[in-house]
């Protein structure tokens, strides 16, 4: 047996303990964790070891109570799972604080209760960005997906757990989740909602057993419409329910019980294409008393939510109709010429009658058309959108929503949602809505910690409107020779080496083929080279400092600095944006837009400029993580982040001032990376060579002690990503 293989020995582990749990301040009893690992083979103390260490990093008391229990669990739980188990642990600090997270540890059956969810579910991150593409492509009203307690709809918001684990595997619990989703979505688009609850169900005696059967029936309903219009996940959806009825046979090791032939009849009914609601409610009290059968897609019907969710709906829906038909009158009058001269009494009458919008079937089955005047007219996205919404809620849309809005009848904020000034959401009590929330990499636990900073994108107040003026006159004459630099490179051709076809012979080629040639190998046809036209297709942004160690000389260079490169980009014609970061603390992260993408460099765009001006502290890394989201929406072959710094990464009085920033910053750089972002920082930090090349790669960064030299650096930078 190796040295290196030997099990540590009481003595070590006791002085390795003492000295991670600082025994002297803390309290901590050592001894008893000792005794659990001096008999364990080396392999598995290291193990616990390193997970006690990662753990400490959250909070002292976690580490020491998972090595407490840990010990005790080896033998009933795998290492993936105590992995699992630590940093779901951790996880729970984070959100909820230290009595959660020790309750986690010492809980460690409840956990593995839940290890085959762990294991084998899905969980929402995973899955909502493709269902919510899935459930835009289906037709009705748009819907939005958000994380609930159960699965269940409000009518325009389709809730699920954060972990589905109903079935064995993760493909199925997928699954499950796509059929969950499409059958709350046909509850939207059938009229499963079209029905007074309260009024309905009044007369029943056992309110919940008779919503139960109208549930269960209108799910009968639901499958036609899905088999019919979804077909091939309806084959999906029948397969995961053998799958759950199987595997309850085998837990229960019994068979089911066949559900009563009512049922059957039922489902015959309301099978037929042209069954409707009013259909399900009338078998209701056939089915009452009976066994009532649930698919495990089957989602839980809320009607207090659905009603609550509609009731406001109908009415925002109604004036917001009224008020857009009435800008389509506007619209129609400016664009249909004027007809012959009316007569006094003609031009009167004209005047008091109002416009007369109704919907008409185009055709059997095409669905309606909105009319106005006897003339068909093309409704805009948002109009179409609007009346599918209230066609669903009412069958039809009624007349009185068909009435233009009159001059000032309704007050815009009863249909317009309230916009609250986004920089009153620091002040007061704190709250994260309609904030941006990240997760940030922990180095010392090797995880990310889940959406751990809140980021706002905030306006930069206009400075000074004659600043840009002044620089332009200053650095008149270097602005003269960058713009010359830029248009060479604009023009710039590039000699391709060994093609077939060409203008001229590639001597190293021809050299190469020959000697191939007599050594008996077949010679290559791609002997010749031409110039080709570089083809740019480049978007880039700047990512700017804008932290309180600024100040002074180093933000005048940063605006400085600014200038110059908008006016030479702008001859370049690449696409370029500006954005200032700063902020305070991992709850207040800011983002600051000077110049988007879409923004002309104008005026507003030089005030912006103007008006950078020092702030709080640099949290890089989220900020890296919102800027790398907006720029891989841009589309281009290469896409380049350069940010424009004085130091390392900090915040206040905070964590992120250690390797614990430098280590964050680097991941954020290689998650671009992987989006196939070329991330670049110019710095003006002496010190920086310390930890540039370990965030951004030796290559990767440059120093500066000069803003004039800054525009010739972003040059280079082109030239070598372009070459």
């Amino acid at each position: 047996m190796k040295a290196t293989e030997q099990p540590y020995a009481y003595a070590t582990l006791l002085e390795r303990l003492e000295e991670l749990y600082e025994v002297e301040f803390t309290w901590l009893k050592v001894e008893q964790l000792v005794q659990g690992l001096v008999n364990l083979d080396r392999n598995t103390q290291d193990f616990i070891l390193g997970w006690a260490e990662r753990l400490l990093t959250t909070n002292v008391y976690i580490s020491h109570e998972f090595i407490i229990r840990v010990v005790e669990a080896l033998d009933r739980l795998e290492r993936r799972v105590i992995e699992a188990w630590a940093v779901h642990a951790a996880d729970t600090f984070d959100q909820q604080g230290l009595r959660p997270a020790l309750a986690v540890i010492q809980q460690v059956d409840s956990f593995l209760e839940s290890a085959h969810a762990h294991a084998e579910g899905v969980a929402f991150d995973e899955v909502e960005s493709i269902l919510s593409t899935f459930v835009c492509g289906l037709s009705g009203r748009r819907l939005k997906l958000a994380q609930g307690d159960t699965v269940y709809t409000d009518s325009e918001t389709l809730y699920l757990p954060n972990i589905t684990a109903k079935l064995v595997k993760s493909k199925d619990n997928f699954l499950l989740c796509k059929a969950q989703v499409a059958f709350m979505w046909a509850q939207t688009r059938f009229g499963s909602f079209r029905v007074d609850f309260a009024t309905v169900l009044a007369d029943y005696p056992d309110r919940e057993q008779a919503l139960a059967a109208f549930h269960a029936l209108d799910t009968l309903r639901l499958e036609a419409y899905m088999e019919r219009e979804l077909p091939g996940l309806w084959r999906d959806m029948q397969r995961i329910e053998r799958l759950r009825l199987d595997e309850m046979r085998e837990e229960e090791g019994v068979c089911n019980t066949p559900l009563h032939g009512m049922w059957e009849t039922c489902r015959g009914v309301l099978h037929t294409p042209s069954s409707t609601i009013e259909d399900v409610l009338a078998l209701v009290p056939q089915v009452l008393g009976l066994p009532i059968p649930q698919p495990v897609y089957q989602t839980r019907l809320n009607p207090e939510a659905v009603t609550a969710c509609m009731l406001a709906r109908m009415e925002r829906e109604k004036i917001l109709l009224r008020v857009k038909l009435a800008e389509l009158v506007k619209e129609h009058k400016e664009e249909t010429p004027p007809d012959l001269p009316l007569s006094g009494e003609e031009e009167e009458k004209k005047e008091v009658a109002s416009p007369e919008f109704e919907m008409r079937e185009v055709q059997e089955g095409q669905g309606m058309e909105l009319v106005l005047d006897d003339k068909p007219i093309a409704p805009p996205e948002d109009v179409k959108q609007l009346l599918t919404s209230i066609m669903l809620d009412w069958g039809d849309v009624p007349p009185e929503f068909l009435v233009p809005a009159g001059d000032g009848e309704y007050d815009p904020s009863l249909y317009q949602k309230e916009e609250k000034d986004i920089e009153d959401v620091w002040k007061g009590i704190y709250h994260e809505e309609g904030a941006f929330l990240y997760r940030e990499w922990d180095f010392a636990r090797q995880h990310y910690r889940k959406n751990w900073c809140v980021l706002r994108e905030l306006e930069l107040p206009p400075g000074d409107p004659a600043y840009v003026d002044k620089v332009l006159d200053k650095y008149q004459g270097m602005i003269k020779h960058l713009r010359r630099t830029f248009e060479a490179m604009r023009d710039e051709n590039r000699l391709l080496k060994r093609q077939s076809q060409g203008d001229d012979v590639d001597i190293d080629a021809l050299v190469e083929a020959l000697a191939d040639s007599r050594d008996g190998s077949e010679m290559s046809d791609k002997l010749f080279q031409h110039m080709h036209r570089a083809d740019r297709s480049m978007a880039v942004m700047f990512m700017v400092d804008m932290s309180g160690s600024t100040k002074g000389w180093i933000n005048d260079a940063e605006r400085e600095a600014l200038v110059m490169l908008c006016e030479v980009l702008e001859k370049l014609g690449d696409s370029y944006a500006i954005y200032g970061f700063s902020g305070i603390g991992r709850k207040r992260c800011e983002i600051y837009r000077i110049k988007a993408f879409d923004d002309l460099y104008n005026s507003a765009t030089k005030a912006r400029i103007a008006g950078i001006v020092p702030k709080d502290y640099t949290r890089l890394g989220v900020a890296i993580r919102h800027l790398t989201e907006k720029l891989n929406t841009v589309e281009a072959k290469t896409r380049l982040l350069i940010t424009l710094s004085d130091g390392k990464p900090e915040d206040y009085f905070d964590i992120y001032n250690t390797q614990y920033g430098i280590e964050d910053t680097r991941q954020a750089l290689f998650e671009a990376r992987r989006t196939g972002i070329h991330p670049f920082c110019i710095t003006i930090d002496q010190r920086g060579k310390d930890y540039l090349p370990h965030m951004y790669g030796h290559a990767n960064w440059v120093e500066i002690d000069d803003v004039k030299k800054l525009p010739l650096k972003v040059a280079d930078i082109y030239r070598r990503l372009t070459s």
